[in-house]
């Protein structure tokens, strides 16, 4: 029987612009009749995924640039640019078919993997070089030199976050890693427009030194949004012990990890323009036997405003109502542990235990977890 984790926030944004569709718009979803602000899983996930590397240490890449990036290590250590290209043409032909190259020197599809394998497909090569030198002649026509076993475990390697996240990848078999982590579309909890804003920019040298022309050197209009999102992830205990090697301490490494980063951190769009650096005015952890359980539907009727006109405390106490029509109907079964933090001094009912701080509201949710998997059946 799986183990979840489910981290539920509610986190009030002020004017930005976190994540835009093509023409540069706040994203938007319809739900019970309401227009709502949407920030996408990947904007978060992509974030919380860099926030928890850099808090292990341990960096992976999504990228094309691959073969950009080995031929430019091998030229550093002094090899000639043709013989980087032939090494590169090597790394691609262990792989099979599947991996193509375009005409700009990238892949034909992003990879994920970690960034040590420039360092470790560099060094294949200078082991190998005398008999890439001795084959580069034939070019297209040259036998396999570079060893495709060791060249596919570098590139099937993984990283705890890529554990975590999961990758996907047709064009190499057995790279596939199945995510641990579930990341939800974050939304608002009440019904919410995009704002129109125009702006101009000032030409410094303009009216100086006998210009007579006077104003702005450019002006446009943007867009941006405001409003309190309800935001929900969850992570498979299960798989993710599965995809570490059954290691139960690096699991909870990672698990507290991301619950970290999933609480604190902020998708990065329009930044220098908007700083809406904010964190959840509630956060809600739950850990659950058999199934996760989101609580979107607390908001399925837009939350409306209270008499002093925020949103805010109307929606972390529509939360904490729906948590407790969720637990009359499950009867609590599978809820192992769940607890609250955030603004409020009095504990939410429905929302199990109130911490002090996000951290220990952390540390009691992952104390909670199975120790072994025989726990958990």
């Amino acid at each position: 029987m799986s183990v979840y984790l489910d981290l539920h926030a509610v986190q009030s944004v002020p004017a930005a612009n976190l994540n835009r569709d093509d023409l540069g718009s706040p994203k938007t979803v319809r739900y019970g009749r309401a227009n709502r602000i949407r920030v996408s899983s990947q904007s978060w996930k992509r974030v919380i995924r860099h926030g928890v590397e850099q808090e292990l240490g341990e960096y992976a890449a999504r990228t094309r640039l691959l073969p950009l990036k080995l031929q430019a290590a091998l030229r550093h250590a002094g090899w000639p640019a043709d013989l980087a290209e032939f090494a590169w043409t090597q790394t691609a032909s262990a792989v099979g078919k599947g991996l193509k190259t375009e005409k700009e020197g990238h892949t034909s599809v992003l990879l994920f993997l970690p960034e040590s394998a420039i360092n470790e497909l560099t060094t294949l090569c200078q082991e190998h070089r005398a008999q890439l030198e001795a084959a580069a002649p034939k070019k297209d026509k040259a036998a396999q030199v570079l060893p495709a076993d060791k060249v596919i475990a570098i590139l099937k390697s993984r990283t705890a976050s890529i554990s975590l996240f999961g990758r996907m990848l047709a064009e190499l078999p057995g790279a596939n890693v199945d995510g641990a982590a579930q990341v939800a579309h974050a939304m608002t909890t009440h019904a919410s427009e995009p704002q129109r804003d125009y702006f101009t920019a000032v030409d410094d040298w303009l009216g100086q030194a006998g210009e007579s022309e006077t104003g702005s050197g450019h002006l446009s209009t943007a867009e941006f949004s405001a409003g309190v999102f309800y935001r929900y992830a969850s992570v498979n205990l299960d798989d993710l012990l599965r995809n570490l090697d059954n290691d139960r301490k690096l699991a909870n490494v990672l698990i507290s990890a991301f619950a970290e980063q999933f609480l604190m951190s902020l998708p990065q769009a329009k930044r220098t323009s908007t700083a809406p650096h904010t964190i959840p005015d509630l956060a809600y952890l739950a850990v659950r036997a058999r199934r996760p359980v989101s609580f979107a539907a607390a908001f399925e009727t837009p939350v409306t405003a209270d008499r002093n006109g925020g949103y805010s405390t109307p929606s972390r106490q529509a939360l904490a109502t729906y948590a407790q029509q969720v637990q009359r109907l499950t009867a609590d079964r599978g809820l192992t542990f769940h607890g609250h933090a955030g603004i409020d001094e009095s504990p939410l009912g429905g929302l199990g235990d109130r911490y002090t701080s996000f951290p220990s509201l952390i540390d009691a949710a992952v104390a909670a977890l199975p120790d072994t998997q025989e726990e958990q059946q």
